[in-house]
């Protein structure tokens, strides 16, 4: 797709959170091919990634809102204004469940302070670097609406994410800036993958299968362009058809199909 093709993003700039690898990763190199300029913010070192796809990188650990406010601030200092932000930095919490009691404080916040307060930064700090008419996309989940046992903090933290989105989408609206979210289900990246996700997506999802990052980068570079100026407050879930119903490699274990 050439730069000055449909869904372009030429003379557009992009920040994104959560970038290194995986899914930010993925949409930061769909956005370089549309024709914007890309920041690619992470906490591990992507600068060699960042400049292989012709990307700048800024270290970014987003749980940090004074990290958050300078990264900002320093855009302000170039006389730098963006166009599009992508909060999609995230974590997986290292216990999960309410029923065994294994659940531990530290645990719940520090999914917490990465998945919900690193958007709420990113929603309260970029808009004022931002032009107006612009587009906020944040990753949220599919577990912020499907019940998964042993995904609660994961879940709470991202249905947060989804509340976050619509309201502000609501308060950004005058500006006419735009925010999105994208609801990804099993993904197979360095995070979303591994037999957990490969098995239950093909069980349950009504493709039959996990989905890859290439799935999702067409959603954030639309939502991204100036073709969705009249989307705002939305939740996308990018899931296979797994919220649709019951899948029928599932139902055909429990009913006979003539």
């Amino acid at each position: 797709m050439g730069a000055h093709g449909m869904f372009s993003l030429q003379g557009k700039t992009a920040l994104i959170t959560g970038a290194a690898r995986g899914i930010g990763f993925a949409v930061a190199k769909r956005f370089r091919t549309a024709g914007a300029e890309v920041m690619i913010t992470d906490i591990s070192d992507a600068a060699e990634a960042a400049a292989a796809i012709g990307a700048r990188f800024v270290r970014l650990d987003v749980s940090r809102e004074q990290e958050v406010a300078d990264c900002f601030q320093e855009l302000a200092v170039q006389q730098q204004r963006l166009d599009i932000v992508v909060n999609n930095a995230g974590i997986v919490p290292r216990d999960n469940f309410v029923l065994t009691g294994a659940g531990h404080d530290d645990s719940l916040r520090e999914v917490f302070e990465v998945n919900t307060y690193g958007v709420f930064y990113g929603l309260k700090h970029a808009p004022a670097r931002m032009n107006d008419y612009g587009s906020i996309i944040n990753t949220a989940s599919l577990a912020a609406h499907l019940a998964v046992p042993g995904n609660s903090q994961y879940s709470a933290s991202k249905a947060a994410v989804a509340q976050l989105t619509r309201i502000s989408a609501v308060e950004l609206g005058v500006r006419g800036i735009r925010v999105n979210a994208v609801c990804p289900s099993f993904i197979r990246t360095e995070m979303g993958g591994g037999d957990l996700g490969e098995n239950m997506s093909a069980e349950l999802t009504a493709l039959g299968r996990i989905g890859e990052v290439e799935d999702l980068v067409g959603l954030y570079h639309f939502l991204a362009s100036d073709e969705s100026r009249f989307i705002s407050g939305q939740v996308f879930n990018v899931d296979g058809g797994w919220t649709a119903g019951v899948s029928m490699r599932l139902m055909s274990k429990y009913a006979q199909f003539d």
